[in-house]
């Protein structure tokens, strides 16, 4: 038979003991829980990061575009729409963009690797 004394003792160990281990596994949900939260701003703010980058790369490529217009324009404005005369009229060159709608099937040219 085990005395008063020693059956408190087991007690007392017993519900350190599990003490621990409850404390311990909240412990651990709670650390679970902090780095999924973590994770999830992180994930977030990496988002907002990429959507700046893809705004400021649409703003870049769309300035490009206002210049190359521009630079278009005053290099079409710039030319004489009247051919020179004489001599110089063979150099006149026209310009022309040409929308393609459909593909033709042509055979390669001699040299050229398909």
């Amino acid at each position: 038979m085990i005395g008063k004394f020693e059956s408190n003792k087991d007690l007392v160990q017993e519900l350190t003991s599990s003490g621990a281990r409850h404390v311990g596994n909240i412990a651990t949900l709670i650390t679970g829980a902090v780095a999924e939260v973590a994770r999830e701003i992180g994930e977030f703010v990496t988002d907002a990061i990429e959507m700046n980058e893809a705004a400021a790369a649409a703003r870049r490529d769309a300035e490009q575009q206002r210049d190359d217009e521009r630079a278009y324009g005053e290099f079409v404005e710039a030319e004489d729409p009247v051919a020179p005369a004489g001599d110089d009229a063979a150099a006149a060159t026209v310009f022309v963009e040409a929308e393609v709608t459909e593909s033709v099937d042509a055979e390669p040219a001699p040299g050229d690797k398909n």
